[in-house]
């Protein structure tokens, strides 16, 4: 990938398999700078030998590294590992633990990791009366409901709105969008409709629309349990004419349906909660469940905040940075196989951990996983025997 890509180009020795090795080595230990990598490469020299690393990198062939070879190359190395381990991430539904929808399910957002510069990506909000604007790049990302890893990945400065990542002309009909009320945009949601795409989203409170049909559910106490609206939406677009290249103006009306529910919080306080939907048709129940599935985004991006390091950088430039995402991203999909991989049930956290310390150790990584206790056991069982009998001597 990196030689079809040009990351190979005047590169005599430090090549893309050696930069990606030594990158996931530091994203894993969660190493801070650049003297930190250099350091720990020194005193593992010897395994990392096994892994075909032939050179120490020095931290200035690290540096010209982050700034020269292209962060597409990684961005390609991740896709391919994507789509190789596709199947092992999707969650098995035959057991019908997991509802039929989710396997049609894709969840879009985005998450912002701020930066120390305004330089290299543009911050958002308004400067701040004393200090420097800090910078901050969106990573905007798409995951499959039943996957919990990135399929698709972009990437652009904080000052980006997020609804360029709503692409219905990547979508297929029958395909369920859940996305959060950023992304509202009454154009391509028609476009939606007229695909056979399904969305789910939260309501803004400012939106203008037409009420058609309003029905209140009531549960036995007489209190509601929940609502549902028809109603119509209606924008005023500009658009060019492609004959004349003229612009005119049209309206664009979309149908859709308001579910309104009570969302019971912790401590016994209530809140209502509105979602936006295009599918007339299916229970709330369904609707609510499906937005409720958003979550799994967010959780990825706590995951990857907080077992991975995204606050310090081992370059300046926009491209060093891009590859520490991409590193980051490949680091995560490689653990999520692995607590895939084994019956015994692992946190995120706890198994990044086991990772990180053994890492440097010859082990069997899949047999410690499974019954880390094992050896332990072993040992006392041995202990609690005593020493064998001598047989056939005199006392």
């Amino acid at each position: 990938m990196s030689r079809e890509n040009g990351g190979e180009r005047y590169v005599k020795t430090f090549n893309a398999w050696c930069h990606l090795t030594v990158k996931l080595y530091a994203v894993i230990m969660r190493f801070d700078s650049l003297r930190e990598i250099t350091s720990a490469t020194m005193m593992e020299w010897r395994k990392l030998a096994h892994l075909g690393i032939k050179d120490l990198p020095r931290r200035s062939t690290l540096s010209d590294a982050n700034a020269r070879r292209s962060h597409e190359i990684f961005g390609k190395i991740y896709q391919g590992l994507y789509l190789a381990y596709k199947d092992k991430l999707s969650s098995d539904s035959s057991s019908g633990k997991v509802p039929k929808w989710m396997k049609k399910l894709q969840i879009i957002d985005s998450t912002t990791i701020s930066l120390f510069s305004n330089l290299v990506f543009k911050g958002v909000g308004r400067n701040p009366k004393t200090g420097k604007k800090k910078g901050g790049m969106k990573v905007h990302t798409c995951i499959h409901g039943n996957e919990g890893v990135p399929c698709d990945v972009e990437f652009t400065s904080a000052a980006t709105h997020d609804h360029f990542m709503l692409c219905p002309g990547k979508l297929n009909r029958g395909d369920i969008l859940a996305i959060d009320r950023a992304y509202i945009d009454y154009a391509k949601f028609e476009e939606m409709t007229r695909r056979g795409i399904i969305y789910v989203t939260k309501m803004k409170q400012n939106l203008t629309y037409e009420v058609i049909k309003s029905t209140c559910y009531m549960n036995e106490k007489g209190l509601m349990q929940w609502k549902e609206e028809s109603v119509v939406f209606r924008k005023e677009v500009a658009s060019k004419d492609g004959e004349t290249g003229e612009t005119e103006k049209k309206v664009i009306e979309h149908h859709a349906r308001i579910v309104t529910y009570i969302d019971e919080k912790k401590k016994g306080l209530a809140k209502l909660i509105r979602l936006l939907t295009n599918d007339l048709d299916t229970e709330y129940e369904e609707i609510v469940a499906i937005y409720k599935a958003r979550w799994a985004i967010e959780s990825l991006f706590r995951q990857i905040k907080q077992n991975f390091p995204l606050r310090y950088f081992y370059g300046e430039s926009a491209n060093a940075i891009k590859i520490q995402v991409w590193v980051t991203l490949i680091a995560n999909l490689l653990i999520t196989l692995l607590q895939k991989g084994v019956s015994r049930s692992w946190s995120f956290s706890g198994l990044a951990t086991i990772v990180r310390i053994m890492l440097m150790y010859y082990i069997d990584v899949q047999g410690f996983l499974e019954h880390p206790e094992k050896d332990w056991e072993e040992t006392l069982a041995a202990m609690i025997e005593g020493p064998p009998d001598i047989v056939g001597t005199e006392k």
